[in-house]
């Protein structure tokens, strides 16, 4: 038998360490097909199934265990080696951070960057998965939550807040209405539904049903911009469509949300020139940021 191919070896790997396929062709950008192309050839030259679609996604075959336990450990240890043998170039610098975020905050910011540093080269890799530094050549993130991940630096850029906010055809045709009126209005589901906490801390009582409800936050927040109902937004891709006239905020006050954007990356990032021209760009901006 020729020697199997690395990047069919890789794409079994990292599916059975994940047990998604999705989530794995995420990790290895790749399309979902692509990685099942991989695991078709390599099971082709084995001659046996290596994984078996599960209810909740895929599990190994006694057959792919066992390859799993002989190969997963060396292939760390060749990927450790790997990444800490190339030289990376103090003028690139990899950023991920989630899509909606690059979207609302970073993009718009990002010809400033470019203006006044045009010496570095800086990747987005835009993604809903957390980076996971051990394994991918990143050098900084962008995250949303409390700040506590083992393993990374976490720095504090602003806390997030949220806000009621309509399109400017609703409030024309409904009025601007007291916070405490707001349950008389159609209101739209959030993804943590923070509905209770608006009216538990500025009146009224949250309604009985919601016009719509929505498990993704900027899908809730285009629902509002085509006039469905009201959004309880997070202000930082919110304001965006304030500025564009798309939203009206419908409050003064906004609500803390309980979590903030974090900047995040691993020790070894320290050592890297580019890393510390991004980060001290991204803290400036922050500063001007109120979430």
């Amino acid at each position: 038998m020729s020697r199997l191919p690395l990047d069919q070896v890789d794409a079994f790997v990292t599916a059975a360490r994940l047990g998604n396929l999705t989530r794995a062709a995420e990790r290895m950008n790749l399309t979902v097909s692509a990685l099942s192309h991989r695991m078709r050839l390599l099971e082709q030259r084995l001659g046996h199934r290596l994984l078996a679609r599960g209810p909740r996604g895929v599990e190994l075959t006694p057959d792919g265990q066992r390859l799993f336990d002989a190969i997963a450990g060396p292939l760390a240890t060749i990927e450790h080696a790997l990444r800490h043998a190339t030289v990376r170039g103090d003028n690139t610098v990899t950023l991920s951070l989630i899509p909606s975020m690059a979207t609302a905050w970073l993009v718009p910011r990002l010809p400033a960057f470019l203006a006044q540093f045009p010496e570095l080269a800086l990747n987005l890799q835009s993604s809903i998965h957390v980076v996971d530094f051990e394994r991918e050549p990143v050098d900084l993130a962008l995250r949303l939550g409390g700040g506590q991940w083992s393993g990374v630096r976490a720095e504090l850029l602003f806390d997030e807040s949220i806000v009621p906010v309509a399109s400017p055809g609703l409030v024309e045709r409904l009025g601007t209405p007291a916070p405490d009126q707001l349950a008389h209005w159609p209101l739209l589901g959030d993804p943590a539904d923070r509905w209770k906490d608006w009216f538990a801390r500025f009146g009224g009582l949250p309604p009985e049903r919601y016009v719509a409800r929505f498990d993704d936050t900027e899908t809730l927040h285009q629902a509002a911009v085509q006039g469905i109902g009201v959004a309880l937004a997070r202000w930082t891709l919110a304001e965006p469509l304030v500025r564009a006239g798309r939203l009206q905020p419908l409050a003064q006050e906004r609500m803390q949300a309980g979590f903030g954007h974090y900047l995040v990356y691993p020790e070894r990032s320290l050592s890297h020139a580019g890393f510390a021209t991004v980060r001290e760009w991204l803290l400036d901006q922050a500063a001007g940021t109120r979430g």
